[in-house]
C-alpha cells in the first residue's frame, strides 16, 4: 500500500455525513461502521441543535486489491446503518483534506439582546466585505444575552475590526474581535475600573449625599467622564466639597457600594483560570481596600482621602491616579504579575479610563461614553460584567460548570 500524507490534495478522500434526531451512541455507531473497512479518520465535525445531529467524517476510502468495490460496499453500508438509525446519510468522493485556513486569524464576537436574524446577516456580510472566511460558527451563551462566536480567517486582525465596529454602530449590537492563538486563554491580567464599572455607583458621590452636596458633585463628575475637564482638577474640586464630614462617613459608603451583577462571577471565573485581577480607581483606597478583600482580588490602586481628627479635610494625599496613571499601574501590575502587556485585558467607561483600555491587550468599554466605546478595542452595552469573558472564548456552559463543582 502507497504511503499517503494528508499534505497532498491529490489523495481521494470520503465525506461521510449523517444527520436526524441525536441520542447516545450515533457517534459510535457511524466509527464502528466505518471501522470495518479499516479506513483513516482524517477530520471530523460534530453539532447538535436542538436534539438534531450533524456529523460529518472525512475518511481515507477503503484500500485492497478492489478499492471501487470495497468504497461500493462502504457506501451501502452506511446508508444501511443510517436507515436503520433512522437517519439520513450523505456520502461526497473528494481529494484532499480540508484547505489550510488562511492567515490573520480572528475570533468575531456579537453580543444580542435579542441577537437578530437581520443582524447575523449584516455580520456576515461584512466578514465576507473584507475578504475573511468564517471557518466555524458556534454558541458561547444563551442568558443573560446571546453570545455568538465566528472563527474567521483570510483578513488581518486590525481590518476586520474596523469594518465591523462600523457594523456594531449600525447595528446597535456589541461585537469584539480578537486575534486568534494560544494567548487568548492562557493566564493573563485583567484590571478594571471600579465606579460604574465593577460597582453601579460613583463613589464620590455617595460621599456627597452625606455631605448634602450631591448635585455639585454629579455635575462635575458626569463632565470629567465625558473628557470636558481634567480629571485631577475635577477631583481637586469634588473632594473639597467634602471638607468636614466625619470619617464615620466611610463605613457607610461601603455598606452602600453595589456590585455590578455578573461581578462576582467574573472575578471568581478568572481566578479560577489561574488569571490574576486588580481594580484601578479615581475613587479612593477608603474604598478599593474593601473590595480587594472582599473580592479577593490581586492588585488596587485609588486615590486616598486625607482624614485629621476624624474629619475628612478635602483633601487627597500621594499621587493623583488619573487617565495617565491609571495606564501606569497597568503596566507596574503587568510587571509584578509577569505578564506581558499583550495578555492584560482593561474594563473602563470613562475618559480617564481610555489610556489604559488602549495600553492593554484587549481594551473593554464597559457601558461606556461615546467617546470611549469609539476608541476602546471593544465595547459591551449590557449591564452585565460576566459578559467580558465571552471575549475570553468562555461558555456560558463552562462557566456554570466550574461554579458546580467549586
Amino acid at each position: 500500500m502507497t504511503s499517503v500524507t494528508w499534505a497532498d490534495e491529490n489523495a481521494p478522500t470520503l465525506l461521510v455525513k449523517i444527520f436526524g434526531r441525536d441520542r447516545p451512541g450515533l457517534t459510535a455507531g457511524l466509527f464502528r461502521t466505518l471501522a470495518s473497512f479499516r479506513v483513516d479518520v482524517i477530520d471530523i465535525e460534530q453539532v447538535v441543535t436542538r436534539g438534531r445531529i450533524t456529523l460529518c467524517a472525512l475518511v481515507r476510502p477503503p484500500a485492497g486489491d478492489a478499492p471501487q468495490a470495497a468504497e461500493g460496499e462502504l457506501r451501502a453500508t452506511v446508508h444501511a446503518w443510517a436507515e436503520g438509525a433512522g437517519l439520513q446519510a450523505e456520502i461526497i468522493s473528494g481529494t484532499g483534506d480540508n484547505p489550510a485556513r488562511g492567515t490573520g486569524r480572528s475570533h468575531v464576537t456579537v453580543l444580542g439582546n435579542p441577537l437578530t436574524a437581520e443582524t447575523t446577516a449584516a455580520v456576515a456580510a461584512r466578514i465576507a466585505a473584507t475578504g475573511g472566511n468564517i471557518d466555524r460558527i458556534y454558541r458561547l451563551a444563551k442568558y443573560p444575552v446571546t453570545a455568538v462566536e465566528f472563527d474567521v480567517s483570510g483578513v488581518p486582525t486590525e481590518e476586520l475590526r474596523t469594518a465591523l465596529a462600523r457594523e456594531a454602530a449600525a447595528s446597535g449590537v456589541d461585537i469584539a474581535v480578537v486575534s486568534s492563538g494560544l494567548q487568548r486563554r492562557a493566564p493573563r491580567l485583567v484590571v478594571m475600573d471600579v465606579d460604574s464599572t465593577l460597582i453601579q455607583d460613583e463613589v464620590i458621590e455617595l460621599f456627597a449625599a452625606h455631605a448634602g452636596c450631591e448635585e455639585r458633585v454629579a455635575e462635575v463628575t458626569a463632565a470629567a467622564m465625558r473628557g470636558e475637564l481634567d480629571f485631577e482638577q475635577s477631583l481637586h474640586q469634588r473632594v473639597a466639597l467634602l471638607a468636614g464630614l466625619d470619617e464615620s462617613v466611610v463605613d457607610k459608603v461601603r455598606s452602600e457600594v453595589r456590585l455590578t451583577p455578573g461581578a462576582r462571577t467574573l472575578i471568581r471565573t478568572l481566578k479560577r483560570l489561574g488569571c490574576q485581577v486588580g481594580v484601578v480607581s479615581g475613587g479612593f483606597t477608603q474604598v478599593t481596600d474593601a473590595l480587594r478583600e472582599r473580592l479577593g482580588l490581586d492588585f488596587a490602586a485609588a486615590n486616598t482621602l486625607e482624614v485629621v481628627d476624624g474629619k475628612l479635610t478635602g483633601r487627597v494625599v500621594g499621587e493623583v491616579v488619573d487617565r495617565p496613571g491609571k495606564a501606569r499601574l497597568l503596566r507596574r501590575f503587568a510587571a509584578e504579575a509577569g505578564v506581558p502587556l499583550s495578555r492584560t485585558v482593561a474594563i473602563g467607561d470613562g475618559a480617564n479610563d481610555l489610556d489604559m483600555l488602549n495600553a492593554a491587550g484587549l481594551g473593554v468599554a464597559f457601558n461606556a461614553k461615546p467617546l470611549v466605546r469609539e476608541a476602546a478595542h471593544t465595547a459591551v452595552s449590557v449591564p452585565f460584567l460576566d459578559t467580558v469573558l465571552y471575549l475570553l472564548g468562555i461558555t456560558r456552559e463552562e462557566v456554570e460548570a466550574a461554579d458546580a463543582q467549586g
